[in-house]
């Protein structure tokens, strides 16, 4: 054999197994996931909401949202437990139809509450008690009033050692981001916070269109002067 055959034997054997080694070419509208021998198609991103920019006719209409963004962050948590409690106790004394055990039971989450709650929620000012108060109706559909006059022991302990216990209150209180502007900001800041994960999701037991909060209250924002100043401590 000639030389220069045999050096083209030896040149296509030595590019041949260079191929082998390599991977093969991926289609250019395919990704590989770093660490993983899986090919995809496309990449699962995390879903993203965009939100309608708030303005603000000044610095202090600005500072009063972000003082309501604090206490609607603090108190929105006691109103989640508030309404996972108040499901589980209602479907628990369901089951239970000796009035005995009823009162045994009622006592116990009274107990519960108290201890796990209490000092806690002394702590909240007038204005995050208020605000409370009308998250609780956000998440359970009942107002505080009238969650009282249907648990009136087992609740007793959440109402009067609590919320109620912060004076000036009206336990009658609903959440209405159709028609009350500062609720609507209260809402604003829970849907902002829910796709940040700064707060669990849990869906409100009311029936509002938040597409159409956002759009009643873009063309019907009231003026600063005529909003009622959020009270303090």
């Amino acid at each position: 054999m000639k030389l220069d055959a045999l050096m083209t034997i030896i040149l296509v054997m030595a590019f041949s197994n260079a191929l082998a080694q390599r991977s093969p070419p991926l289609p250019e509208d395919y990704f590989v996931i770093e660490g993983d021998t899986i090919v995809n198609s496309s990449i699962q991103l995390k879903e993203v909401v965009l939100f309608q920019p708030l303005k603000f006719y000044n610095y202090d209409e600005a500072k009063r949202y972000v003082i309501l963004r604090e206490r609607t962050l603090k108190v929105y948590p006691y109103a989640k437990i508030a309404a996972d409690r108040f499901n589980i106790l209602t479907e628990r004394l369901e089951q239970i139809k000796s009035k005995r055990k009823r009162r045994v039971y009622l006592k116990r989450i009274e107990d519960f509450i108290y201890e796990e709650f209490e000092k806690e929620l002394k702590k909240l000012s007038r204005s995050q008690g208020r605000i409370l108060i009308k998250l609780v109706h956000r998440q359970t559909g009942e107002t505080t009033h009238n969650l009282v006059k249907e648990l009136r022991n087992g609740w007793r302990a959440f109402v009067y050692q609590t919320t109620a216990s912060v004076f000036k209150l009206s336990l009658k209180d609903i959440y209405s981001p159709e028609t009350v502007y500062e609720d609507y900001l209260i809402e604003d800041i829970l849907q902002r916070a829910f796709a940040e994960d700064r707060l669990e999701r849990q869906d409100t037991a009311l029936d509002y269109a938040l597409d159409s909060l956002y759009q009643y209250w873009k063309e019907n924002k009231p003026n600063f002067t005529t909003l009622k100043k959020t009270s303090s401590r």
